[in-house]
């Protein structure tokens, strides 16, 4: 049934080039929060029904990112497969595609480049592909047939030694076809929140590797090997520049969800340990239950889809929640870090900028050290948003200094690492007084910008927005865990029994069943599992389960059901007999 849905200004414009352009590649570039999602989406749906394309191919970062887009892409009625793997086979008829990695297109290129001929290919950001050059080799052998080629970023990016495929280049800068920066998105306003960041001096004390003996304030104009120590210092767990970020952080969490009881906060650590040691010290200091999720753990999608839905009231993570995770209710955020790049700052803040319906003053707040290198990174994005939320007074605004030659590269490797010792860090606020962890920033009193204006822009900028037609009705997809096989005995079909769920959360409960009867068979029948699923694939007339659609999988159920019903009678009679 065809439907309607209000796209965001941008995003019709966005859709109407690359629609006018006729080109098999296009980059569009828009700020984290604005809809990026929604807008390829958008695309592939109008592809698909015009016959441009035949099938969905969507590259994503990170297998949390994977399952995401497939939930997306499910509101706009398309059945995309997360958890392909090059062994599956041919995709079953009924699906629209796969959801991959760009680590999974570098190891396979092979076996998906049939599943990406004449296809949609969405490569969500883009700029993963030159993180090796395998992966921008398996990117551009897999889809070199695929009939459109949709790439994403949610911040400009540069070529370093490995050019991304199916992008063109000015000199080292990535061209957008399209970019909606986050000035744009806050001038439209209801696009995105204004994110404000308070800076958190301190006083550090540490010993070097070589044994010397320092003492600075990020205030000291220091090269990059003592300003990296300097940084490490502070952010230890062992001082009290850290739980003192934290406590502060909380408090102004705690003053928002009096408005906003779903508020949530976020803290990006160094790494593993230090994420844990950021929990004990937000369990310890402020009573508050944080969720860490961390790549070594299996379970940690799971964890930020759960964080997601809940009110739980902090997550700590290092990179997984750095970019592309959608959780609206962010509204917090530590910078607690040693990653010096303005990419990866610019992916931190797009965690907070989601805007929620219903609130006219959603400012975020990322808690930063006043390192002048992340100090600059800021700086880049308050002068947007103060040109964005009041017109400038003059023409030539004052920039702020230019970050020191290390800003946008990854901290230094230092000899003699474990030499390296910190001993104080005392945290202070931006005047240089102690810093007072019961303070909140008032909703009204930011010292930069005048937060009451954005409000009124955000207020003023409720407009009707254009509609298309499309053949999808965007819903929240429900989460149901799997549930038991109906009872040998029922009368009701499988899929009559999950109707209430999406079609990929059907295959998923089909295969699942699907698995559990071909255990109970090989264990009454006394055959071996692979026997049992070979008879069962022979009888609804499929090779594998991974091939079979929703019909043919419930016709498998049905017959697994109808043969252990044959064992389970035989069994009686010869216990009588």
């Amino acid at each position: 049934m065809s439907r309607r849905i209000s796209l965001r200004r941008w995003q019709q414009t966005a859709l109407q080039k690359f629609e006018d352009s006729g080109r098999r590649d296009f980059l569009a570039v828009a700020t984290p929060g604005a809809g990026k999602t929604t807008f390829a989406l958008t695309a592939c749906v109008r592809a698909l029904q015009d016959r441009r394309a035949g099938r969905v191919i969507v590259v994503a970062p990170t297998q949390h990112l994977k399952h995401q887009w497939a939930d997306a892409a499910t509101a706009f009625g398309l059945s995309l497969e997360p958890e392909w793997a090059s062994s599956d086979g041919a995709l079953p008829s009924d699906m629209h595609g796969v959801v991959v990695t760009y680590q999974q297109v570098a190891a396979s290129p092979r076996a998906l480049r049939p599943l990406a001929h004449k296809a949609f290919a969405i490569l969500d950001e883009i700029h993963h592909a030159a993180e090796s050059r395998a992966w921008g080799d398996g990117i551009r052998f897999a889809l070199g047939e695929s009939a459109y080629r949709l790439s994403l970023s949610g911040t400009p990016f540069r070529t370093d030694q490995n050019a991304i495929p199916f992008v063109r280049y000015q000199g080292d800068d990535a061209e957008p076809d399209f970019e909606y920066g986050y000035a744009d998105a806050l001038a439209d306003g209801r696009v995105v929140r204004p994110v404000y960041f308070p800076r958190i001096g301190g006083q550090m004390e540490w010993t070097s590797p070589d044994g010397t003996a320092y003492s600075h304030g990020f205030e000291d104009t220091l090269g990059t090997t003592l300003a990296s120590q300097r940084l490490r210092t502070a952010l230890s767990e062992k001082n009290e520049w850290l739980p003192s970020v934290l406590q502060r952080a909380h408090t102004q969490l705690l003053h928002l969800r009096r408005v906003d009881p779903r508020a949530g906060a976020m803290a990006i650590a160094m790494d593993q340990d230090h994420a844990r040691c950021i929990a004990r010290i937000l369990r310890e200091r402020v009573q508050a239950c944080a969720i860490v999720a961390t790549s070594d753990d299996p379970n940690a999608s799971n964890k930020i889809a759960e964080f997601a839905r809940s009110d739980a009231p902090w997550i700590v993570a290092v990179r997984m929640v750095s970019e592309g995770v959608d959780i609206p209710r962010l509204r917090v955020g530590v910078y607690a870090t040693h990653t010096l790049t303005d990419l990866f700052f610019r992916q931190a803040v797009g965690r907070l900028v989601r805007w929620s319906a219903g609130a006219a003053k959603q400012n975020a707040y990322l808690f930063i050290p006043d390192d002048p290198r992340i100090r600059s990174f800021a700086d880049n994005i308050k002068r947007e948003r103060r040109h964005s939320l009041r017109k400038p007074e003059s023409d030539d605004e004052h920039s702020p200094p230019d970050a020191e030659e290390s800003a946008g590269q990854s901290e230094p490797e230092e000899k003699q690492l474990s030499l390296f010792t910190v001993i104080s860090a005392v945290p202070t606020d931006e005047r240089g007084r102690p810093l007072r962890t019961d303070d909140v920033i008032l909703e009204d009193a930011e010292d930069d910008d005048d937060a009451v204006a954005a409000a009124e822009a955000f207020a003023a900028a409720s407009m009707e927005l254009p509609t298309i037609d499309a053949s999808f009705a965007p819903e929240p997809v429900p989460v149901v865990p799997l549930v038991r096989a109906p009872d040998l005995e029922s009368k009701r079909s499988p899929l009559a029994e999950l109707a209430h769920l999406t079609p990929r959360q059907q295959r998923k409960q089909l295969r699942a069943w699907n698995t559990e009867r071909a255990q109970e068979l090989s264990r009454r029948a006394g055959m071996t599992h692979a026997e049992v699923n070979a008879e069962l694939n022979r009888r609804t007339g499929i090779r594998r389960v991974s091939e079979a659609t929703l019909p043919q999988l419930e016709r498998r159920l049905q017959f697994a059901n109808t043969w252990l019903k044959q064992l389970s009678d035989r069994a009686r009679q010869m216990s009588r007999g």
